[in-house]
């Protein structure tokens, strides 16, 4: 055996590996994080654009279903005409119901309703004012009534119901104004 061979490493080579050991443990560490941060990610990241495509498609069915809602309401107004024509045009009427139903079945299926307003208070995100009635006898912002019905998904309104809201009288309101106005004291001159 040679000398170098049997040389035997003093401390400061043994501590020189031990650091150099501890690094590279140290790295392997910082290396596993960042993998693993990397990993969840892309979990991450994957799972938004699965949710992100199904929220795309489920907008898509909604756009275009809303546009079978103005036939739908037409086809509604058409058989409700129909209560005194005579029974042939009735058996008709009958089966065109039928495929009405079928159409709002089609529309429950994905997510979409009716929804009543009449009596309800006016909500800027699910109606239209189209119409307004000054009176006293109903508080104002009621509806008073629905012309066209609105339509809803779990997330948006499809189509806002169209109505006719209560407002307090003009003449009232400036009656009532005067009324609150604070009355300055009468000054001594």
């Amino acid at each position: 055996m040679t000398q170098e061979q049997n040389k035997i490493p003093d401390a400061h080579e043994v501590d020189e590996v031990k650091t150099h050991q501890q690094k590279a443990e140290q790295e392997l560490e910082e290396y596993k994080d960042k993998y693993l941060r990397l990993l969840a990610e892309m979990d991450n990241t994957r799972k938004r654009m699965q949710k992100e495509k199904q929220e795309a498609i489920r907008f898509a069915i909604e756009n275009a279903l809303e546009d079978f809602l103005n036939p739908i309401d037409n086809l509604e107004k058409a058989l409700n005409s129909t209560k005194h024509m005579s029974k042939e045009v009735l058996n008709w009427a009958q089966g065109f119901q039928m495929i009405a139903q079928q159409c709002k079945d089609v529309l429950e299926k994905h997510g979409i309703i009716a929804f009543s307003s009449d009596g309800n208070m006016f909500d800027p995100n699910l109606h239209y004012a189209i119409e307004t009635k000054e009176t006293e006898e109903t508080p104002e912002g009621t509806i008073l009534q629905e012309f066209i019905k609105g339509y809803k998904s779990s997330s948006r309104t499809i189509r806002p119901a169209h109505v006719k809201v209560a407002v307090f009288p003009e003449s009232k309101k400036k009656e009532t104004a005067d009324l609150e106005k604070p009355s300055l004291p009468e000054q001594d001159t």
